[in-house]
């Protein structure tokens, strides 16, 4: 589950061919999110994720969970849901 973003700012310093050391500062957008499988709450990137994939629409599983078990759980889930066997060649995002 998306639940909000968050701005980190980075600061860095570079010396120049001249010797003179540069401030410089990089924000980076993280993501809070909330695990669909474990319930608990991890961050990512925003650069790493989707931009389509920041709804909850989507289900989001944090690294700790196999995210493979969690898609074959919620696929029999929605086919046990609209009573299709499994051996259906129906897709579901069909249904």
């Amino acid at each position: 589950m998306y639940l909000e973003q968050e701005k980190l700012e980075k600061v860095y310093y570079r010396t120049s061919k001249l010797g003179k050391v540069h401030r410089y500062v990089r924000t980076l957008t993280i993501l809070k999110l909330q695990c669909d499988n474990c319930l608990s709450i991890f961050f990512k990137e925003k650069g790493r994720l989707s931009p389509k994939r920041l709804d909850n629409k989507y289900y989001h599983c944090c690294t700790n969970c196999d995210s493979k078990r969690f898609a074959q759980k919620k696929g029999s889930e929605k086919r046990s849901f609209w009573n299709i066997p499994v051996s259906s060649s129906t897709p579901i995002d069909r249904l």
